[in-house]
């Protein structure tokens, strides 16, 4: 088939970080395709990705517990730590190979050297730390994580955490300090300037407001101009519905099979952001505790050290929240607008069997300011309430669908991607480890629904990731041959964190 033959038409819904990705990766591929961008807001990055609604972190499984569980024997599930891993490596070859070809510059605006730690307290807590420790870094993905019980040594690691703490049980933490800040606001900024400076065309304060079927099989797109109240009529071959919270009504507008059965439950956030600066300064990582009992896997406590705006801040968080919205710029209608004949059983059955969750949600809304910094308080024992301010984060809207091992209702802690049959549409919904994760989530969206061209774009993928279609877990040489090379093209090397240290120090 020639180019003019296969060339498509393409519609991004939502200018994010996954649609910013999915155009960045698809402009490589395919150069000639026609590619546009819909946002409802004036901005790129303003929901999810946008740097003050997400944690920053990036998610490589070097300190996020909720990644590795223990079993009824003991022993530590490492799978899904080893999986996030190798998925992040996949985003990293990405944005080296876009700095690298001057496609984008800069990468200390969106991409920094962090410490990442886990921290906890409890003679339970510990071992499983210890645990943990012992079973990721005997493999090269987690080379250079340490653990230490010794309240000396967490002095030095965490100064201002270990100041005034009184210690009356074990205490633990482990460290790795080949993890990163990620200003993920930032990269989607970065990304989508590139794509309009390719020339795709970026509308923003547009709002698409339904999706049909054409007698052609192709979508009909219903956007509204917010700007002059106008209705355009947009025709496209393929369409990717990656508008945050906002997907899933998209989503069940288009009325394919695969969007039955679903539904959405909306979680907020709120962070504790730090305005003292001796105190930001005496903290240099992102630092991982245990989620309560009852808490959803997006609410493990953690204190960050972020860089936004070209300036480091310190927050804690989240504090979990509810509100119907499923975005913060959507409406109170959101949740019950999206429920239908095909999914109120499933949304049913799984209120059901997430009582306790409903019960900690409630327990987080009530939470006063003062009992939050008391929550802080577990992390930096001489907090002060004045030196710390409530920030509103992003809002989540978690999947609910039938599975055959959790049954009808289960609620999913993740991303997940639905497609059409035939591949002319796909929805990214969920969240963590979200961003992290967007280049090798967007790499199955375009294998699924571009499976005819994927052999001879299979050389230009290999480019820009040279690990692709390999398990970096199964090569040890080639993994730290990939690592040294991104580290040195995204300013992630040794001498760039021992330059920060002394800054610090200083």
């Amino acid at each position: 088939m020639s180019s003019s033959q296969s060339k498509k038409n393409v519609v991004l819904i939502g200018a994010g970080i996954m649609s910013a990705t999915l155009g960045t990766l698809l402009k490589e591929l395919a150069p000639d395709w026609n590619i546009t961008i819909y946002e409802k807001l004036d901005k790129p990055g303003e929901e999810s990705s946008n740097e003050w609604n997400n944690a920053g972190t990036g998610h490589a499984a070097l300190c996020e517990l909720n990644y590795t569980v223990e079993k009824p024997d003991g022993s530590i599930d490492i799978s899904k730590a080893i999986n996030v891993n190798e998925q992040f490596q996949i985003s990293k070859q990405f944005w080296a190979y876009l700095v690298k070809n001057n496609l984008i510059q800069n990468p200390q605006e969106f991409i920094m050297p962090l410490p990442h730690m886990s921290f906890v307290t409890g003679e339970k807590n510990v071992n499983f730390l210890r645990k943990r420790f012992e079973a990721l870094s005997k493999l090269h993905l987690f080379e250079g994580m340490e653990f230490t019980d010794d309240p000396g040594k967490l002095k030095e690691w965490i100064p201002l955490m270990m100041e005034d703490r009184v210690i009356t049980e074990p205490i633990a933490a482990t460290k790795i300090d080949s993890g990163t800040d990620v200003n993920f606001g930032a990269l989607t900024r970065t990304l989508v300037q590139h794509l309009q400076n390719q020339g795709v065309p970026v509308h923003y304060k547009h709002m698409v407001e339904g999706i049909k079927r054409t007698k052609d099989n192709r979508w009909e797109l219903k956007v509204h101009d917010l700007d002059s109240v106008k209705m355009k009529y947009v025709t496209a071959d393929f369409v990717f519905i990656g508008a945050g919270g906002g997907s899933l009504h998209l989503l069940q507008d288009t009325g394919i099979p695969e969007s039955k059965h679903i539904g959405g439950f909306p979680v907020s956030g709120l962070f504790l952001v730090c305005k003292n600066p001796e105190i930001i300064k005496k903290h240099h990582a992102k630092v991982y505790g245990k989620a309560k009992v009852g808490a959803p896997p997006m609410s493990v406590p953690h204190l960050d050290t972020r860089y936004i705006d070209g300036q480091k801040s310190l927050l804690f968080g989240p504090f979990a929240g509810f509100s119907p919205k499923f975005l913060k710029t959507g409406s109170y209608m959101d949740l019950f607008a999206s429920i239908k004949a095909n999914n109120i059983v499933t949304l049913l059955a799984c209120g059901a069997k997430n009582i306790p969750l409903t019960k900690y949600l409630i327990g987080q809304l009530m939470l006063t300011k003062e009992q939050r910094i008391e929550e802080l308080r577990e992390f930096v024992p001489n907090a002060k309430s004045e030196d710390w301010e409530i920030v509103i984060a992003g809002q989540r809207v978690q999947v609910i669908k039938d599975t055959k091992t959790g049954g009808k209702g289960t609620l999913q802690f993740g991303t997940e991607v639905i497609t059409s049959a035939d591949g002319s549409v796909a929805a990214l919904l969920g969240a963590s480890p979200g961003a992290s994760t967007a280049v090798k989530v967007m790499l199955d969206v375009i294998s699924r629904c571009f499976p005819d061209e994927m052999k001879k774009w299979e050389g230009k993928i290999k480019e820009m990731i040279p690990s692709y279609g390999q398990k970096l877990l199964d090569n040890p040489d080639l993994f730290k041959e990939i690592q040294a090379s991104t580290d040195e093209i995204l300013g992630l090397g040794k001498e760039n964190i021992e330059k920060e240290l002394e800054t610090i120090q200083s």
